[in-house]
């Protein structure tokens, strides 16, 4: 949590009231925009909460421009406030208990892409914030009410004919294979709604294998782990695209598993439809992976103890 102080000796207390305005308005305008708290006398607050700073940096652009501020001051400053933001950080995805902003660049761009394209095709390395971006854009067309439900998969390609010989019922054998999914799901639903929704429905998690011969309506779908979907696959999976739907297409092309070196669903997509209109192309690389910062002094050791016989 930040603590800004700010204080203005150079304010009499005519001044300082027009400042905060009747009633105190600008104070619980800005608290309640920011969730910030204003602590302390008039004129020497401590202000606290996560954006703190950004609050008492409006607060010394009031204080400059002087005189009364009035409601329409205060939104339109807001507002270029925001305008600001979005153009500088990019658009927030507010995916249930989670707002998610793209870190990098590229992992912006990507957004504005899913927001923008019916059909997004995203390709870059794991951690490179593919699945989990089009999740949380995903969660929030549903909370929004632009979709009725949320359509999740991924190819099973590591089950094989061996599917059939795990423990359990069909759910409990692929589980393992979308539970990457889940993940992302629980972090920003939590798991007691997320379950809700899985049981109503509006959220479905299922092996590509189960799109066959549906149109999905009304939906946000997801296919991930595509580069492990043959051609044949990735043409039935895009032309389950209903009305009112939007897709997004995630993988990494140097990471397939199809067995007998058998062409990538995803490789072929993206030369197929490069260009085709309402379809975009995101391609991330190593320099959008976000990872804590001990993960990078850990990766750095290793590679700096490496030795020219480690395979691994």
């Amino acid at each position: 949590m930040q603590r800004v102080e700010l204080h203005f000796p150079e304010l009499d207390t005519r001044r300082l009231q027009a400042l905060c305005g009747a009633d105190n308005y600008v104070l619980k305008q800005l608290a309640e925009r920011f969730g910030v708290r204003f602590l302390g006398a008039p004129g020497r607050w401590t202000i606290e909460g996560e954006q703190a700073a950004t609050a008492a940096d409006i607060m010394r652009k009031l204080a400059e421009r002087g005189g009364e501020v009035s409601r329409a001051a205060l939104e339109g400053m807001l507002k270029d406030r925001r305008l600001n933001d979005a153009h500088e950080h990019g658009h927030v995805i507010k995916a249930g208990r989670r707002h998610v902003r793209g870190k990098t660049p590229n992992q912006r761009r990507y957004i504005e892409m899913m927001a923008s394209h019916v059909l997004t095709l995203a390709v870059g390395p794991a951690g490179s914030g593919k699945t989990y971006l089009a999740v949380a854009a995903a969660v929030e067309a549903m909370l929004n009410g632009e979709v009725e439900r949320i359509v999740l998969t991924r190819p099973a390609v590591e089950a094989g004919e061996r599917l059939g010989f795990l423990p359990g019922d069909m759910q409990q054998k692929v589980d393992p294979y979308l539970r990457p999914l889940f993940d992302a799901l629980a972090d920003m639903l939590g798991i007691e709604k997320m379950n809700a929704l899985l049981e109503s429905g509006r959220i479905e998690v299922a092996p590509l294998a189960y799109m066959r011969g549906r149109t999905l309506n009304d939906a946000f779908i997801i296919l991930d782990e595509a580069q492990n979907t043959t051609r044949e696959q990735m043409k039935m999976f895009l032309t389950r695209l209903g009305f009112g739907a939007r897709m997004v297409v995630t993988g990494d092309i140097t990471q397939i598993d199809l067995p007998n070196h058998r062409g990538s669903g995803l490789s072929h997509a993206l030369q197929v439809l490069d260009g085709i209109k309402d379809v975009a192309i995101c391609r991330l690389s190593g320099c959008d992976v976000v990872r804590h910062r001990l993960v990078e002094r850990i990766v750095d050791a290793y590679e700096r103890h490496a030795s020219p016989t480690d395979n691994d």
